[in-house]
Protein backbone atom coordinates (compact mmCIF):
# COMPACT_ATOMS: atom_id res chain seq x y z
CA UNK A 1 0.00 0.00 0.00
CA UNK A 2 1.25 3.52 -1.06
CA UNK A 3 2.26 6.30 1.75
CA UNK A 4 -0.24 8.79 0.39
CA UNK A 5 -3.64 5.83 1.03
CA UNK A 6 -2.47 5.23 4.77
CA UNK A 7 -6.24 5.66 5.67
CA UNK A 8 -9.05 3.25 6.64
CA UNK A 9 -11.20 3.88 3.98
CA UNK A 10 -8.46 3.09 1.48
CA UNK A 11 -7.97 -0.38 3.71
CA UNK A 12 -11.82 -1.42 3.15
CA UNK A 13 -11.60 -0.63 -0.76
CA UNK A 14 -8.87 -2.59 -1.20
CA UNK A 15 -10.88 -5.78 0.37
CA UNK A 16 -13.20 -8.60 -1.72
CA UNK A 17 -15.27 -10.71 -0.58
CA UNK A 18 -16.70 -11.40 3.05
CA UNK A 19 -15.68 -8.91 5.61
CA UNK A 20 -18.00 -8.84 8.54
CA UNK A 21 -19.62 -11.29 9.85
CA UNK A 22 -21.49 -12.54 13.57
CA UNK A 23 -22.37 -16.03 14.34
CA UNK A 24 -25.87 -17.01 12.91
CA UNK A 25 -25.86 -13.59 10.70
CA UNK A 26 -25.12 -13.24 6.77
CA UNK A 27 -22.15 -11.75 6.14
CA UNK A 28 -21.73 -7.98 5.28
CA UNK A 29 -18.96 -8.11 1.80
CA UNK A 30 -16.01 -5.23 1.45
CA UNK A 31 -18.08 -3.68 -1.29
CA UNK A 32 -21.23 -3.47 0.77
CA UNK A 33 -19.02 -2.19 3.76
CA UNK A 34 -17.58 0.74 1.29
CA UNK A 35 -21.09 1.56 1.17
CA UNK A 36 -22.12 1.55 4.70
CA UNK A 37 -19.25 3.37 5.49
CA UNK A 38 -19.93 6.39 2.38
CA UNK A 39 -23.51 6.59 3.95
CA UNK A 40 -23.08 7.37 7.01
CA UNK A 41 -19.90 9.15 6.19
CA UNK A 42 -22.80 11.29 4.15
CA UNK A 43 -24.96 11.54 7.27
CA UNK A 44 -22.07 12.23 10.03
CA UNK A 45 -21.67 15.34 7.81
CA UNK A 46 -25.49 16.72 7.70
CA UNK A 47 -25.04 16.58 11.87
CA UNK A 48 -21.84 18.94 11.32
CA UNK A 49 -19.41 16.11 11.81
CA UNK A 50 -16.31 16.46 9.67
CA UNK A 51 -12.64 15.25 10.12
CA UNK A 52 -11.61 16.54 13.74
CA UNK A 53 -14.93 16.70 14.81
CA UNK A 54 -14.98 13.86 18.29
CA UNK A 55 -17.80 11.73 17.89
CA UNK A 56 -18.68 9.30 21.27
CA UNK A 57 -19.90 5.44 20.28
CA UNK A 58 -21.68 3.38 23.00
CA UNK A 59 -22.66 0.62 20.84
CA UNK A 60 -22.49 -3.15 22.39
CA UNK A 61 -20.03 -5.33 20.99
CA UNK A 62 -20.68 -6.92 17.32
CA UNK A 63 -20.35 -6.27 14.24
CA UNK A 64 -22.48 -2.68 13.81
CA UNK A 65 -19.98 -1.62 16.61
CA UNK A 66 -17.16 -2.51 14.34
CA UNK A 67 -18.95 -0.53 10.93
CA UNK A 68 -19.60 2.36 13.12
CA UNK A 69 -16.17 2.42 14.18
CA UNK A 70 -14.96 1.83 10.67
CA UNK A 71 -17.64 4.67 9.39
CA UNK A 72 -16.74 7.26 12.45
CA UNK A 73 -13.09 6.68 11.69
CA UNK A 74 -13.16 7.16 8.23
CA UNK A 75 -14.72 10.89 8.46
CA UNK A 76 -14.63 12.30 12.22
CA UNK A 77 -12.52 11.02 15.29
CA UNK A 78 -13.91 7.66 16.79
CA UNK A 79 -14.27 7.68 20.73
CA UNK A 80 -15.60 4.55 21.31
CA UNK A 81 -16.85 4.29 25.23
CA UNK A 82 -17.13 0.97 27.24
CA UNK A 83 -21.06 0.20 27.67
CA UNK A 84 -20.66 -0.71 31.36
CA UNK A 85 -19.92 3.03 32.74
CA UNK A 86 -22.11 4.74 34.78
CA UNK A 87 -23.68 8.19 34.12
CA UNK A 88 -21.16 9.70 35.45
CA UNK A 89 -18.57 7.89 34.07
CA UNK A 90 -19.78 8.58 30.33
CA UNK A 91 -19.96 12.27 31.47
CA UNK A 92 -16.79 12.73 32.25
CA UNK A 93 -15.33 10.93 29.41
CA UNK A 94 -17.77 12.46 26.74
CA UNK A 95 -16.49 16.10 28.73
CA UNK A 96 -12.83 15.51 28.70
CA UNK A 97 -13.44 14.45 24.74
CA UNK A 98 -15.16 17.10 23.61
CA UNK A 99 -17.50 14.77 22.02
CA UNK A 100 -19.84 16.63 19.90
CA UNK A 101 -22.42 13.89 18.79
CA UNK A 102 -23.24 10.42 20.26
CA UNK A 103 -23.93 7.08 18.56
CA UNK A 104 -25.72 4.31 20.20
CA UNK A 105 -27.94 1.83 18.94
CA UNK A 106 -31.90 2.86 18.85
CA UNK A 107 -33.75 0.71 21.99
CA UNK A 108 -30.41 0.09 23.86
CA UNK A 109 -31.41 2.36 26.96
CA UNK A 110 -27.45 3.12 28.19
CA UNK A 111 -26.90 5.59 30.37
CA UNK A 112 -24.54 7.36 28.39
CA UNK A 113 -28.13 9.31 27.18
CA UNK A 114 -28.96 10.27 30.30
CA UNK A 115 -24.89 12.06 30.43
CA UNK A 116 -25.09 13.34 26.76
CA UNK A 117 -28.53 15.39 27.84
CA UNK A 118 -26.24 17.10 30.70
CA UNK A 119 -23.75 18.26 28.46
CA UNK A 120 -26.30 19.02 25.73
CA UNK A 121 -24.75 16.41 23.31
CA UNK A 122 -26.93 15.36 20.86
CA UNK A 123 -27.88 11.81 20.27
CA UNK A 124 -27.92 10.00 16.48
CA UNK A 125 -29.15 6.43 16.86
CA UNK A 126 -28.41 3.49 14.29
CA UNK A 127 -30.64 0.55 13.54
CA UNK A 128 -29.27 -2.61 12.51
CA UNK A 129 -29.69 -3.69 8.73
CA UNK A 130 -30.33 -7.16 7.34
CA UNK A 131 -26.64 -8.35 7.33
CA UNK A 132 -23.81 -8.38 9.82
CA UNK A 133 -22.10 -4.41 10.55
CA UNK A 134 -25.01 -2.63 8.02
CA UNK A 135 -26.70 0.05 9.56
CA UNK A 136 -28.53 3.04 9.40
CA UNK A 137 -29.34 5.69 11.21
CA UNK A 138 -33.08 6.27 12.62
CA UNK A 139 -33.89 9.54 12.31
CA UNK A 140 -33.75 10.56 8.75
CA UNK A 141 -31.54 14.17 8.85
CA UNK A 142 -30.38 13.66 5.11
CA UNK A 143 -27.29 13.39 3.36
CA UNK A 144 -24.50 16.01 2.36
CA UNK A 145 -20.94 15.44 0.38
CA UNK A 146 -18.60 14.18 3.44
CA UNK A 147 -14.94 14.50 3.27
CA UNK A 148 -13.00 11.71 4.35
CA UNK A 149 -10.16 11.37 7.05
CA UNK A 150 -6.57 11.53 5.36
CA UNK A 151 -3.31 9.98 7.03
CA UNK A 152 -2.54 13.06 9.36
CA UNK A 153 -5.73 13.34 10.45
CA UNK A 154 -6.67 11.89 13.90
CA UNK A 155 -9.02 9.34 13.58
CA UNK A 156 -9.39 7.44 17.27
CA UNK A 157 -9.52 8.84 20.67
CA UNK A 158 -8.78 6.88 23.33
CA UNK A 159 -8.21 7.33 27.47
CA UNK A 160 -5.54 5.35 28.56
CA UNK A 161 -6.63 3.71 32.37
CA UNK A 162 -5.72 6.32 34.80
CA UNK A 163 -5.04 3.68 37.24
CA UNK A 164 -3.15 5.93 39.18
CA UNK A 165 -3.78 9.39 38.09
CA UNK A 166 -6.31 11.20 35.63
CA UNK A 167 -6.12 9.55 32.71
CA UNK A 168 -4.41 10.66 29.85
CA UNK A 169 -6.24 11.32 26.14
CA UNK A 170 -4.23 9.49 23.25
CA UNK A 171 -4.93 10.51 19.85
CA UNK A 172 -4.25 8.06 17.14
CA UNK A 173 -4.00 9.25 13.32
CA UNK A 174 -5.13 7.51 10.32
CA UNK A 175 -1.76 7.14 9.83
CA UNK A 176 -0.63 5.50 13.07
CA UNK A 177 -3.50 2.97 13.28
CA UNK A 178 -3.19 1.57 9.74
CA UNK A 179 0.62 1.46 10.08
CA UNK A 180 -0.15 -0.99 13.04
CA UNK A 181 -2.29 -2.87 11.10
CA UNK A 182 0.33 -3.40 8.77
CA UNK A 183 2.35 -4.59 11.35
CA UNK A 184 0.08 -6.77 12.72
CA UNK A 185 -1.42 -8.14 9.41
CA UNK A 186 2.40 -9.07 8.79
CA UNK A 187 3.47 -10.59 11.62
CA UNK A 188 0.23 -13.09 11.42
CA UNK A 189 0.64 -13.74 7.62
CA UNK A 190 -3.05 -12.70 7.41
CA UNK A 191 -4.41 -13.30 3.93
CA UNK A 192 -7.92 -13.03 2.30
CA UNK A 193 -8.58 -16.55 3.19
CA UNK A 194 -8.59 -16.25 7.07
CA UNK A 195 -11.47 -15.76 9.53
CA UNK A 196 -11.02 -13.85 12.62
CA UNK A 197 -13.37 -15.00 15.88
CA UNK A 198 -13.54 -11.51 17.88
CA UNK A 199 -14.35 -11.72 21.46
CA UNK A 200 -12.09 -8.76 22.45
CA UNK A 201 -14.37 -5.82 23.37
CA UNK A 202 -14.32 -3.19 20.67
CA UNK A 203 -14.40 -0.19 22.86
CA UNK A 204 -10.04 -1.15 23.22
CA UNK A 205 -7.29 -0.77 21.23
CA UNK A 206 -6.54 -4.70 21.13
CA UNK A 207 -10.22 -5.94 19.40
CA UNK A 208 -10.12 -2.49 17.38
CA UNK A 209 -6.79 -2.83 15.96
CA UNK A 210 -5.82 -6.29 16.37
CA UNK A 211 -8.82 -8.19 15.50
CA UNK A 212 -10.85 -5.48 13.32
CA UNK A 213 -8.36 -3.05 11.16
CA UNK A 214 -5.42 -6.12 11.22
CA UNK A 215 -8.38 -8.18 9.62
CA UNK A 216 -9.42 -5.51 6.74
CA UNK A 217 -5.64 -4.76 6.06
CA UNK A 218 -5.40 -8.13 4.70
CA UNK A 219 -9.08 -8.70 3.24
CA UNK A 220 -10.06 -11.18 5.82
CA UNK A 221 -13.15 -11.57 7.40
CA UNK A 222 -14.16 -10.83 10.74
CA UNK A 223 -16.75 -12.26 12.66
CA UNK A 224 -17.90 -10.38 15.67
CA UNK A 225 -19.15 -11.96 18.93
CA UNK A 226 -21.38 -10.05 21.42
CA UNK A 227 -18.48 -10.09 24.10
CA UNK A 228 -16.70 -12.58 25.39
CA UNK A 229 -18.85 -15.68 27.13
CA UNK A 230 -16.91 -19.15 27.79
CA UNK A 231 -20.62 -20.86 28.16
CA UNK A 232 -20.55 -19.97 24.34
CA UNK A 233 -16.94 -19.59 22.80
CA UNK A 234 -17.31 -23.45 21.51
CA UNK A 235 -20.49 -23.21 19.87
CA UNK A 236 -18.74 -19.52 18.19
CA UNK A 237 -15.97 -21.62 17.19
CA UNK A 238 -17.61 -24.41 15.58
CA UNK A 239 -20.04 -22.05 13.71
CA UNK A 240 -17.95 -19.52 12.60
CA UNK A 241 -14.89 -21.85 11.86
CA UNK A 242 -12.16 -19.10 12.23
CA UNK A 243 -8.22 -19.49 11.04
CA UNK A 244 -7.15 -17.80 14.73
CA UNK A 245 -8.80 -15.88 17.57
CA UNK A 246 -6.65 -12.78 20.05
CA UNK A 247 -7.60 -12.35 23.73
CA UNK A 248 -6.01 -11.09 26.97
CA UNK A 249 -4.72 -14.16 28.94
CA UNK A 250 -7.63 -14.83 31.99
CA UNK A 251 -10.14 -15.37 28.68
CA UNK A 252 -7.65 -17.85 27.73
CA UNK A 253 -7.41 -19.25 30.95
CA UNK A 254 -11.08 -19.56 30.94
CA UNK A 255 -11.80 -21.21 27.93
CA UNK A 256 -9.02 -23.81 28.65
CA UNK A 257 -11.30 -24.70 32.31
CA UNK A 258 -14.26 -25.86 29.04
CA UNK A 259 -11.82 -27.32 26.86
CA UNK A 260 -12.05 -30.84 27.76
CA UNK A 261 -15.70 -30.93 27.77
CA UNK A 262 -15.26 -29.52 23.74
CA UNK A 263 -12.80 -32.27 22.68
CA UNK A 264 -14.79 -32.73 19.53
CA UNK A 265 -15.22 -29.30 18.52
CA UNK A 266 -11.28 -28.60 19.81
CA UNK A 267 -10.65 -31.92 16.97
CA UNK A 268 -12.63 -30.43 14.36
CA UNK A 269 -10.98 -26.42 14.31
CA UNK A 270 -9.14 -25.32 11.75
CA UNK A 271 -7.15 -22.54 13.94
CA UNK A 272 -4.00 -21.91 12.65
CA UNK A 273 -3.05 -20.02 15.81
CA UNK A 274 -3.95 -18.13 18.32
CA UNK A 275 -2.87 -14.97 19.54
CA UNK A 276 -2.57 -13.51 22.69
CA UNK A 277 -2.16 -9.66 24.30
CA UNK A 278 -2.67 -7.18 26.95
CA UNK A 279 -1.02 -8.67 29.33
CA UNK A 280 1.50 -10.84 30.70
CA UNK A 281 0.37 -14.54 29.34
CA UNK A 282 2.03 -17.38 32.00
CA UNK A 283 3.73 -20.18 30.54
CA UNK A 284 1.72 -22.94 31.82
CA UNK A 285 -1.09 -21.23 29.81
CA UNK A 286 1.07 -21.10 26.92
CA UNK A 287 1.56 -24.59 27.07
CA UNK A 288 -1.73 -25.63 27.96
CA UNK A 289 -3.32 -23.79 24.83
CA UNK A 290 -0.65 -25.41 21.89
CA UNK A 291 -1.43 -28.89 23.40
CA UNK A 292 -5.08 -28.35 23.97
CA UNK A 293 -5.64 -26.69 20.33
CA UNK A 294 -2.84 -28.22 18.28
CA UNK A 295 -1.83 -24.36 16.96
CA UNK A 296 1.28 -21.92 17.60
CA UNK A 297 0.32 -19.47 20.25
CA UNK A 298 1.29 -16.17 19.66
CA UNK A 299 2.22 -13.83 22.47
CA UNK A 300 2.31 -10.18 21.31
CA UNK A 301 3.28 -6.80 23.47
CA UNK A 302 0.90 -3.48 22.81
CA UNK A 303 -0.58 -0.62 24.35
CA UNK A 304 -2.81 2.21 23.35
CA UNK A 305 -0.03 4.86 22.70
CA UNK A 306 1.48 2.33 19.60
CA UNK A 307 -1.89 1.97 17.95
CA UNK A 308 -1.56 -1.52 19.72
CA UNK A 309 1.24 -3.70 18.46
CA UNK A 310 4.88 -3.21 19.83
CA UNK A 311 6.37 -6.77 19.37
CA UNK A 312 5.58 -10.06 19.15
CA UNK A 313 6.70 -13.59 18.93
CA UNK A 314 6.77 -15.63 15.59
CA UNK A 315 4.45 -17.90 13.90
CA UNK A 316 6.90 -21.04 12.76
CA UNK A 317 9.38 -21.54 11.01
CA UNK A 318 10.20 -18.44 13.21
CA UNK A 319 11.00 -18.63 17.49
CA UNK A 320 8.31 -18.32 19.86
CA UNK A 321 9.89 -18.03 23.32
CA UNK A 322 7.62 -18.45 25.80
CA UNK A 323 7.69 -15.95 28.94
CA UNK A 324 8.56 -12.81 25.86
CA UNK A 325 6.50 -11.05 24.39
CA UNK A 326 8.73 -11.74 20.81
CA UNK A 327 10.78 -9.12 18.70
CA UNK A 328 10.20 -5.87 17.68
CA UNK A 329 6.87 -5.98 15.33
CA UNK A 330 6.15 -2.43 14.10
CA UNK A 331 7.77 0.04 15.77
CA UNK A 332 11.56 0.34 17.12
CA UNK A 333 11.91 -1.31 20.35
CA UNK A 334 15.11 -0.38 23.01
CA UNK A 335 15.37 -0.56 25.95
CA UNK A 336 16.66 2.78 28.13
CA UNK A 337 18.69 3.22 31.50
CA UNK A 338 17.47 5.90 33.92
CA UNK A 339 19.60 8.23 32.19
CA UNK A 340 18.08 7.79 29.37
CA UNK A 341 21.01 6.17 27.63
CA UNK A 342 20.25 3.23 25.60
CA UNK A 343 21.44 -0.25 26.86
CA UNK A 344 22.38 -3.31 25.44
CA UNK A 345 20.92 -6.87 25.21
CA UNK A 346 20.79 -8.59 28.33
CA UNK A 347 20.39 -5.53 30.49
CA UNK A 348 17.19 -4.54 32.05
CA UNK A 349 15.98 -0.49 31.84
CA UNK A 350 12.59 1.19 30.60
CA UNK A 351 11.54 0.13 27.47
CA UNK A 352 10.85 2.24 24.76
CA UNK A 353 9.85 2.69 21.50
CA UNK A 354 9.65 4.95 18.06
CA UNK A 355 7.79 4.51 14.77
CA UNK A 356 5.02 5.26 12.91
CA UNK A 357 2.19 3.82 15.03
CA UNK A 358 3.44 5.77 18.12
CA UNK A 359 1.10 8.66 18.88
CA UNK A 360 2.10 12.23 18.70
CA UNK A 361 1.29 12.93 21.54
CA UNK A 362 -0.91 13.05 24.52
CA UNK A 363 -3.68 15.85 24.31
CA UNK A 364 -3.82 18.69 26.29
CA UNK A 365 -1.17 17.28 28.29
CA UNK A 366 2.45 19.30 28.00
CA UNK A 367 3.75 17.67 31.15
CA UNK A 368 3.04 14.05 30.31
CA UNK A 369 4.39 14.41 27.07
CA UNK A 370 7.21 16.00 28.99
CA UNK A 371 8.08 13.16 30.78
CA UNK A 372 6.87 10.35 28.29
CA UNK A 373 9.21 11.26 25.38
CA UNK A 374 13.24 11.44 25.33
CA UNK A 375 15.17 12.04 22.48
CA UNK A 376 12.38 11.52 19.84
CA UNK A 377 11.65 7.72 22.20
CA UNK A 378 7.87 7.31 23.86
CA UNK A 379 8.94 5.84 26.96
CA UNK A 380 6.58 3.21 27.78
CA UNK A 381 6.48 2.94 31.59
CA UNK A 382 7.27 -0.98 31.52
CA UNK A 383 10.73 -2.53 32.48
CA UNK A 384 11.99 -5.06 30.27
CA UNK A 385 15.25 -6.94 29.39
CA UNK A 386 16.15 -7.79 25.22
CA UNK A 387 18.10 -10.88 24.77
CA UNK A 388 20.96 -11.25 22.29
CA UNK A 389 18.27 -12.45 19.70
CA UNK A 390 16.53 -9.25 20.06
CA UNK A 391 13.30 -11.10 22.17
CA UNK A 392 12.15 -8.77 24.72
CA UNK A 393 10.65 -9.91 28.07
CA UNK A 394 8.88 -7.62 30.22
CA UNK A 395 9.91 -7.88 33.94
CA UNK A 396 6.90 -5.46 35.33
CA UNK A 397 5.15 -2.04 34.91
CA UNK A 398 7.95 0.35 36.46
CA UNK A 399 4.70 1.41 38.65
CA UNK A 400 4.42 -1.78 40.35
CA UNK A 401 7.45 -2.75 41.10
CA UNK A 402 7.06 -3.72 44.82
CA UNK A 403 10.19 -2.30 47.03
CA UNK A 404 10.47 -4.54 50.10
CA UNK A 405 12.85 -2.28 52.40
CA UNK A 406 14.95 -1.58 49.37
CA UNK A 407 14.67 -4.63 47.63
CA UNK A 408 12.76 -4.40 44.18
CA UNK A 409 10.93 -7.15 43.12
CA UNK A 410 9.47 -8.06 39.86
CA UNK A 411 5.47 -8.86 40.85
CA UNK A 412 5.37 -11.52 37.22
CA UNK A 413 8.79 -13.13 38.51
CA UNK A 414 6.27 -14.21 41.31
CA UNK A 415 3.41 -14.71 39.59
CA UNK A 416 5.46 -17.05 37.43
CA UNK A 417 6.47 -19.39 40.35
CA UNK A 418 3.49 -19.67 41.53
CA UNK A 419 1.30 -20.76 38.62
CA UNK A 420 3.43 -23.67 38.13
CA UNK A 421 1.80 -24.86 41.06
CA UNK A 422 -0.67 -27.68 39.72
CA UNK A 423 -3.34 -26.15 42.16
CA UNK A 424 -3.16 -22.39 40.95
CA UNK A 425 -5.56 -21.41 38.22
CA UNK A 426 -4.65 -17.65 38.00
CA UNK A 427 -2.85 -15.67 40.66
CA UNK A 428 -1.70 -11.90 40.19
CA UNK A 429 0.89 -10.70 42.85
CA UNK A 430 1.30 -6.86 44.34
CA UNK A 431 2.66 -5.04 46.99
CA UNK A 432 0.69 -4.35 50.12
CA UNK A 433 1.89 -1.59 52.54
CA UNK A 434 3.69 -2.79 55.40
CA UNK A 435 4.48 -0.80 58.53
CA UNK A 436 8.26 -1.55 58.99
CA UNK A 437 9.25 -2.15 55.14
CA UNK A 438 6.84 0.24 53.32
CA UNK A 439 6.02 -2.69 51.35
CA UNK A 440 5.61 -6.48 51.24
CA UNK A 441 4.71 -9.03 48.92
CA UNK A 442 1.33 -10.02 48.64
CA UNK A 443 -0.73 -12.55 46.14
CA UNK A 444 -4.06 -13.62 45.21
CA UNK A 445 -4.41 -17.27 43.93
CA UNK A 446 -7.84 -18.60 42.35
CA UNK A 447 -7.31 -22.36 42.79
CA UNK A 448 -8.33 -24.64 39.86
CA UNK A 449 -11.74 -27.06 40.08
CA UNK A 450 -11.28 -29.29 42.27
CA UNK A 451 -7.95 -28.40 43.90
CA UNK A 452 -6.71 -27.74 47.00
CA UNK A 453 -4.32 -25.62 48.89
CA UNK A 454 -2.82 -23.82 51.82
CA UNK A 455 -1.84 -20.48 51.73
CA UNK A 456 1.24 -22.20 53.88
CA UNK A 457 1.54 -24.66 51.18
CA UNK A 458 2.08 -22.29 48.48
CA UNK A 459 4.35 -20.32 50.28
CA UNK A 460 6.63 -23.40 50.74
CA UNK A 461 6.19 -23.80 47.34
CA UNK A 462 7.18 -20.49 46.19
CA UNK A 463 10.21 -20.69 48.72
CA UNK A 464 11.58 -23.72 46.78
CA UNK A 465 12.16 -20.89 43.53
CA UNK A 466 12.38 -17.83 44.68
CA UNK A 467 14.81 -15.63 47.79
CA UNK A 468 13.44 -15.30 50.81
CA UNK A 469 12.40 -11.48 50.43
CA UNK A 470 10.78 -12.17 47.36
CA UNK A 471 8.05 -15.02 49.02
CA UNK A 472 4.95 -13.64 49.65
CA UNK A 473 4.24 -12.43 53.01
CA UNK A 474 0.09 -12.94 52.22
CA UNK A 475 -1.23 -14.97 50.56
CA UNK A 476 -4.98 -14.95 49.70
CA UNK A 477 -7.23 -17.60 48.32
CA UNK A 478 -9.75 -16.07 46.60
CA UNK A 479 -12.81 -17.01 44.04
CA UNK A 480 -12.06 -14.39 41.69
CA UNK A 481 -9.76 -11.42 41.07
CA UNK A 482 -10.81 -7.93 40.21
CA UNK A 483 -10.17 -7.50 36.37
CA UNK A 484 -9.95 -4.42 34.45
CA UNK A 485 -12.99 -3.72 31.47
CA UNK A 486 -11.03 -5.78 28.99
CA UNK A 487 -10.70 -8.81 31.25
CA UNK A 488 -6.45 -7.94 32.57
CA UNK A 489 -6.02 -8.90 36.05
CA UNK A 490 -5.26 -5.14 38.00
CA UNK A 491 -2.11 -5.11 40.58
CA UNK A 492 -2.42 -1.61 41.27
CA UNK A 493 -5.10 -0.70 44.33
CA UNK A 494 -5.61 -4.77 44.40
CA UNK A 495 -4.27 -4.31 48.53
CA UNK A 496 -7.14 -1.78 48.99
CA UNK A 497 -10.21 -3.61 47.37
CA UNK A 498 -8.94 -7.00 49.05
CA UNK A 499 -9.06 -5.54 52.34
CA UNK A 500 -4.54 -5.52 52.87
CA UNK A 501 -4.25 -1.35 53.28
Amino acid sequence: MSPEQKTIRSLVAAGTGPALGAPGRPELSYAELCDVIDRAGRALAARGMRPGTPVAIVIPNGPEMAAVFLAVSSHAVAAPLNPSYTEDEFAFYMEDLGARLLIALQGNDTPARAAAARLGIPVADIVPGDAAGRFAFADNAGEVDATRNTEGDVALLLHTSGTTSRPKIVPLTSKNIVTSADGIAETLRLTSEDRCLNIMPLFHIHGLIAAVLSSVRAGASISCAPGFDALRFFGWLKQVNPTWYTAVPTMHQTILTRARRNADIIAENRLRFIRSSSASLPVPVFRDLEETFGCPVIEAYGMTEASHQMASNQLPPGKRKPGTVGVAAGPEVAIMGANGVLLPSGQIGEIVIRGGNVTPGYQNNPKANAENWTDGWFRTGDQGEMDADGFLTIKGRLKEIINRGGEKISPREVDDVLMEHPAVAQVVTFAMPHRMLGEDVAAAIVLADGSDATERELKDFAAKSLAAFKVPGKILIVDEIPKGATGKLQRIGLAEKLGLA
